[in-house]
């Protein structure tokens, strides 16, 4: 028995082998496209993969799928790592609850559910009862609720579902007390929320009804509408549009009180313009409080005539002012929050206070203010971590947040605006994996440009560092978007596993205030990926690790961050994995959404200084034959309708024909998917076990 355990194997094992080497992959069809950038010819042989709907792109995204599964199927403990994340991922897990007139509500998930389940009850020791279930929208969990809003006095809800994790939201409203949809739907809703105006009707942002066929295009002409509750959508007024300018995103929403209609105008994803209006007054019009598009503002709430307005004009590190609509000028605002040294993340108005949400060398802080700005308290909180919730009203007298760390799940608390006391309301118990064996160091290393970037590391107690420990380090660096410690049940698998997982504060994010942020775009983008680099050199030197031992992992401009720097040091990873990655830095803006990006990269066709700096770092244009590559696992979804998947495809395709070592470059291309929101559970796990499969196989990890 045991010398044909061994020899099965053994023939496992060089079948691996063997196969790495010789992995068959389908043959891709290059074309003679080229085209011309400020006098540069670029070819892009691989143009016909930007047609995903295309039955040539589909028979080759089967193809490739099918030597990716036939690859990771001969991982000998790949049917074990999906057994154990399931075991880890089968706990309950709650939202932090949030009141509505006269119940609560809140998100409850039982472990393997597919979507969560919305909840209510009467007062907090009421029975709960089901509210909405999105499991039963679709057989397979594919179709989720991606946002809810009750209109002013609890009438009505109306909650948005997308299929397959499509950007493309319907407006589904229902009668609160019968639980019983009404007959209206709202359609081709994207990047929106909903405000209502009573119960009479609400204010949404959407484009026109797409192409069939042609959903890759890019997104234009976005307007605001009002929906009247019960009528059809081609009775909806439109409020607000700027044809003048196709290119820009709006978004509308009244104040808590109703006074003033708030209009968010952006180019891009920095920079904003800001209107309002007063509709309590006959044939008011907008006021413009901030000209756009060099900084950014919102409504935080209003004082009667006065606005409070979160901006970062003369504050990188952000502040709110008061505004009078009647002197609009920046010269006439009064600072309520100043400035300070630490970011402001955000403010909410709650509870006849303003709660400000801070970033301490990346992890949050809370500090709560009264209606004047001055600071009351700091609310205490666990430790390093990430808080949610705080939801609420003027009038609302306690309400809910949850914490969570890199090595605890969420936990619930309850918190007494008038007191300051938080307690404890509702702890996650996941007997699966114990935290308390773990920690996380924050540690600080100089970049390339001398700059000090931090990086969390999270390992098991006492872990010993002598260059051996597998490590997989994962960052995002751009968009202003701050990365903060937070828990994944995927994560815990891979800490339970021996694992190191770092997570990298690059340059991009907003973890430092817009200067911080500035030095990670446009022609400053090359600091990201130098961050990226220097960690993992950081990471050798300090003995945590080798290059051997080394995975890299980040999604969407993350994505681009694994793309980049695996192209560029491709000596320094065992293992990248760009998932639904910018990769095409040339069209993506051709692409759905991707216009608004290039106040973060450029711009290909705006001058030939964007072109080469662009041009210059791009992951698909940068790979080069005859190279010997990490091994590879480019991840994507059929339904991305952000980052289109033509990407990765083409990534994927380019990768496969340049690299000349024995790593495989695959792509998992997911179906009845999209950019990651609204995933059902048991996609999550299959993903997940693929992914840590081939990374555990190729760091020489052995199941534990």
């Amino acid at each position: 028995m045991k010398s044909f355990f061994y020899t099965a194997l053994m023939s496992v094992l060089f079948f691996m082998n063997k196969s790495t080497a010789q992995l068959q992959y389908p043959a891709t069809r290059k074309a003679d496209q080229r085209d011309t950038f400020f006098g540069n010819i670029v070819a892009d042989p691989y143009r016909w993969l930007e047609d995903d709907k295309s039955a040539e792109t589909q028979t080759w995204v089967e193809q490739q799928n099918k030597v990716t599964q036939d690859y990771l199927t001969v991982i000998p403990f790949r049917d074990k790592v999906k057994t154990q994340l399931e075991k880890m991922w089968n706990y309950p897990r709650h939202g932090a609850p949030f009141q509505r007139g006269a119940y609560y509500y809140f998100y409850k998930n039982d472990g393997l559910q597919n979507q969560s389940v919305l909840y209510r009850q009467k007062g907090l020791d009421g029975k709960p009862e089901v509210f909405l279930n999105p499991n039963n929208f679709s057989k397979d969990g594919t179709v989720a609720m991606s946002g809810l809003t009750f209109s002013k006095n609890y009438k009505y809800c109306a909650y948005f579902i997308s299929t397959a994790g499509s950007d493309w939201q319907t407006a589904v409203i229902m009668n609160v007390e019968t639980k019983q949809q009404i007959l209206d739907r709202v359609n081709w809703i994207k990047f929106s929320g909903l405000s209502w105006k009573g119960d009479e009707g609400f204010y949404y942002s959407r484009y026109p009804k797409p192409e069939q066929g042609n959903e890759s295009k890019q997104d234009e002409n976005h307007k605001i509408y009002y929906h009247k509750a019960g009528r059809p959508q081609q009775e909806d007024v439109l409020v607000y549009e700027d044809a003048a300018h196709p290119l820009r995103n709006v978004y509308g929403g009244l104040t808590e009180d109703e006074r003033y209609l708030v209009i968010n105008v952006s180019e891009g994803t920095s920079g904003s313009e800001l209107w309002a209006k007063d509709i309590t007054q006959p044939n008011a019009k907008f006021i413009l409080l901030m000209k756009g598009f060099e900084h950014e503002a919102s409504v935080v709430d209003n004082d009667g005539r006065k606005l409070l307005v979160f901006t970062n004009l003369n504050a990188p590190n952000y502040r709110v002012v008061a505004v009078d609509p009647d002197k609009p000028d920046p010269k006439n605002w009064k600072d309520v929050i100043p400035q300070k040294a630490n970011r402001l993340q955000s403010v909410s108005a709650i509870g006849g206070k303003l709660l400000a949400f801070y970033l301490e060398n990346a992890s949050d802080r809370v500090y709560q203010h009264n209606r004047a700005g001055t600071l009351e308290r700091a609310i205490q909180l666990p430790g390093l971590g990430s808080v949610a919730g705080f939801d609420g009203f003027r009038n609302t007298t306690e309400t809910f947040y949850s914490f969570t760390s890199f090595t605890s799940p969420s936990t619930i608390y309850r918190y007494d605006i008038r007191s300051g006391v938080s307690n404890v309301f509702r702890k996650s118990e996941l007997a699966a994996f114990n935290g308390d064996a773990y920690e996380t160091r924050q540690e600080f290393f100089t970049s390339k440009d001398g700059a000090k970037v931090p990086m969390f590391i999270t390992c098991k107690k006492g872990v010993v560092l002598d260059g051996n420990n597998p490590v997989l380090m994962y960052g995002y660096g751009g968009f202003n978007i701050p990365l903060t410690p937070d828990f994944s049940t995927s994560n815990a698998f891979f800490l339970q596993q021996g694992g190191i997982y770092v997570v990298v504060t690059l340059r991009g994010g907003s973890e430092y205030g817009e200067e911080w942020h500035k030095n990670g775009m446009l022609f400053k983008k090359q600091n990201v990926f130098n961050d990226f680099i220097g960690a993992a050199e950081y990471l050798i030197a300090k003995k945590y690790t080798q290059a051997s031992k080394l995975a890299i992992s980040g999604g969407s401009n993350g994505g681009l961050l694994v793309g980049a720097c695996m192209v560029q040091r491709p000596d320094l990873f065992k293992v990248a994995l760009p998932a639904v990655g910018v990769l095409d830095m040339l069209r993506y803006q051709r692409f759905t959404i991707g216009w608004a990006w290039a106040t973060e990269y450029g711009n290909s066709t705006n001058s030939v200084e964007e072109f080469k700096n662009l041009y210059g770092y791009s992951p698909l244009h940068n790979l080069k034959p005859g190279t010997a590559y990490p091994a590879t696992m480019v991840t994507t979804a059929d339904h991305d309708d952000r980052v289109v998947p033509a990407h990765s495809f083409k990534f994927a395709a380019r990768l496969q024909e340049c690299n000349s070592g024995n790593h495989p470059m695959l792509i998992r291309v997911e179906t009845k998917a999209g950019h990651g929101a609204g995933v059902p559970t048991s996609k999550l796990i299959e993903k997940a076990a693929d992914v840590w499969s081939f990374v555990m196989y190729h760091l020489g990890m052995e199941y534990k």
